[in-house]
């Protein structure tokens, strides 16, 4: 009967051995060392931590929502584009998501703004003929496609051109953006107006803004529905500044734009509003040259820092 039961115990445990070899065969992949067809990477594995700012250009139509990687961005710029819809312009420090996206691509908006963080890096997915001169000669580490085309993938399940998708883990990193190239976090002052909402409209997109006392952030909505992502669920803005800035069309044969397509300059000075910890603050905005960082300061010209958090920008035609 011992006898028995020792045979039984050693083929259970050469099963389980096994078993256990199987399992290791099928995570490291094939006898010969290639690997097998990879299914697109999970958002919910953090990529390395990053030097330097990453900048990524994401769509924000209807059939690009919901987005991916939206709610880890420090900063998110939202410009006006054809047709008065909106694109976002997403700035990533330290450790970006492991996927974001729908990617879209680059605008003249775009290298007017990234000229103020020194050399980031830029993930498009192409840009008008008309741009491309621009895109070269600019500050910038162009990460599209053309330069890297094994950071992106796409996403079958949703219609072209709004399923590309960036790996950023795979975008070179670039120089450390200038010390206070980023708004500076601080208290706020205290000429703020309780408003717990806010709602900032395009010709053809309307953003609404909530301010939820339980996690400290405004929830967004947009046209009307709940902003979501498909892997952080609604993102937070720690702060939203309605940045009123002249907007201009590209002219044909105009070096480096693109003929009917709006130019927000950020470059000068306007009107702004700042939302943050359910306050509303009237504000002025500045910047003095290309390189230099935009600055916010209260309608007594006192500094208007921001609160610490993500930041969401919105350029508004003044």
């Amino acid at each position: 009967m011992k006898k028995s039961w020792w045979i039984v115990l050693t083929a259970g445990a050469l099963v389980v051995v096994a078993a256990v070899v199987l399992v290791v065969r099928e995570l490291s992949g094939p006898a010969d060392g290639t690997d097998p067809d990879p299914a697109p990477p999970s958002s919910e594995a953090a990529a390395p931590d990053r030097r330097a700012v990453l900048a990524v250009k994401i769509d924000n139509v209807a059939a690009a929502r919901p987005q991916t990687g939206l709610s880890a961005a420090d900063l998110v710029y939202v410009e006006p584009v054809e047709g008065g819809l909106t694109r976002l312009l997403a700035l990533y420090r330290g450790r970006p998501p492991a996927v974001i996206g729908p990617v879209r691509s680059a605008r003249a908006t775009d290298l007017g703004l990234l000229a103020q963080y020194g050399r980031p890096a830029l993930a498009y997915s192409g840009a008008a003929p008309e741009l491309l001169p621009s895109l070269r000669s600019a500050s910038l580490t162009s990460a599209s496609p053309a330069e890297i085309p094994n950071a992106y993938f796409r996403d079958d399940s949703r219609p072209s051109p709004h399923n590309l998708y960036l790996r950023p883990h795979q975008v070179p990193d670039s120089e450390v953006a200038p010390e206070g190239a980023f708004p500076a976090a601080g208290a706020a002052p205290e000429s703020g107006t309780a408003a717990a909402t806010a709602a900032i409209r395009y010709p053809a997109a309307a953003f609404n803004f909530t301010w939820s006392q339980d996690i400290g952030r405004y929830l967004i909505g947009l046209d009307g529905t709940p902003l979501t992502t498909v892997d952080g669920g609604r993102p937070g803005a720690a702060t939203i500044v309605e940045q009123r800035v002249p907007v201009r069309l590209g002219e044909r044969g105009e070096t480096g734009t693109v003929p009917n397509s709006p130019i927000a300059q950020t470059v000068g000075s306007g009107q702004a509003r700042v939302w943050r910890d359910g306050a509303r603050f009237e504000a002025t905005w500045s910047r003095a040259t290309a390189t230099a960082p935009t600055r916010f300061t209260t309608a007594s010209g006192r500094p208007l820092p921001v609160s610490d958090g993500p930041l969401w920008i919105l350029l508004v035609p003044a």
